[in-house]
């Protein structure tokens, strides 16, 4: 099991893993969260690996994640702390659509969502409500979750009925990777790739690898 740090106390700041692979924008996250009164930076990284090992020697309070990491997803990390029985809260702060990415990463045991858009205000609230053990999302996200909960909303896109790993497969194609590449980025064989390319084109209906490539492209263009 990861523990997490100590309760935060009025003399102790809430110690943050950060976890995102643009190096820029991490830097600047970095110094937002440090003059931030009560809140530290203990330990930041790019990749899946070291954000584990991160986890278990430094004992944060909460780590904010991207989805976009070196080598996976955002996605699978979440799914591996909690299969370790991590107790810090993790925050996703990425620049993917929210609707598409918010309940996958609740069900991966995220406490919160938050697109790189929204203003440093609206950050700094996401990560407050997350280290008081609540659940951040958008207004009309919280709405959709509640509703569709209750049968009240029903998919409204054909991308909601990819699994976590054919998404991420998906957007790879969309930017170009070839099989091999998707392969190598994903660590898995090209075969398995072939496989989650045939499960795509199943899910959304599509005849051919080139339909693939011209709806993958075309959703990550429109910024999904």
């Amino acid at each position: 099991m990861i523990p997490s740090g100590e309760s935060s106390l009025s003399d102790k700041p809430s110690r943050i893993l950060l976890v995102e692979d643009h190096a820029m924008f991490r830097e600047q996250l970095a110094q937002l969260i440090t003059q931030e009164f009560g809140l530290e930076v203990c330990g930041q990284t790019d990749n899946i690996r070291d954000a584990l090992t991160l986890a278990r020697n430094q004992r944060p309070d909460m780590a904010i994640i991207d989805i976009t990491l070196k080598g996976s997803s955002g996605l699978e990390l979440l799914k591996d702390w909690k299969a370790q029985g991590a107790e810090f809260p993790t925050l996703v702060l990425s620049m993917h659509e929210e609707s598409l990415y918010a309940e996958r990463v609740l069900a991966a045991g995220g406490r919160g969502y938050i697109t790189k858009h929204e203003k440093s205000e609206t950050l700094l609230k996401a990560i407050q409500r997350v280290l008081d053990g609540k659940t951040y999302l958008s207004e009309s996200m919280m709405e959709h979750v509640v509703g569709k909960m209750a049968g009240r909303t029903a998919v409204v896109s054909p991308i909601e009925r990819l699994a976590d790993r054919e998404l991420e497969v998906f957007q790879l194609i969309g930017v170009g990777r070839t099989t091999r590449e998707i392969a190598e980025t994903l660590h898995l064989g090209m075969t398995t790739v072939d496989t989650y390319r045939t499960r795509i084109k199943d899910k959304l209906g599509l005849s051919n690898g080139t339909e693939l490539m011209k709806f993958a492209a075309h959703w990550v263009t429109e910024g999904n």
